[in-house]
């Protein structure tokens, strides 16, 4: 099945918009914070241990660009969602290519 490029972009920003969502709110981790903080319980530590890695590719570079302690909530979300169509086309691209399409 061919999924287009846009529409790949899409769902790849609805997935990190998503996760971020969940790692904020089901985790209670703040959106600058990687790994594991001290105020979660052990169940949310453990979680966010295991997604750490997920999230230091969904997030990590755009939270090392950005050095204001607080910015304006619509920068942190452009910066995430061009970072995250840059990841889509990358994976989109690697895909279609394997695929053999050019």
């Amino acid at each position: 099945m061919r999924v287009g490029r846009k529409k790949f972009v899409l769902w790849a920003i609805a997935i990190g918009i998503a996760y971020s969502l969940a790692t904020r709110l089901l985790l209670d981790q703040p959106p600058d914070a990687l790994w594991a903080t001290p105020g979660q319980a052990a169940w949310q530590q453990g979680a966010s241990t295991l997604l750490a890695p997920v999230r230091i590719v969904l997030a990590g570079p755009v939270l090392w660009l950005q050095q204001d302690p607080d910015p304006p909530p619509p920068l942190r979300f452009l910066l995430l969602a061009a970072w995250w169509s840059l990841l889509a086309l990358a994976i989109h691209w690697l895909l279609s290519r394997r695929r053999g399409e050019g």
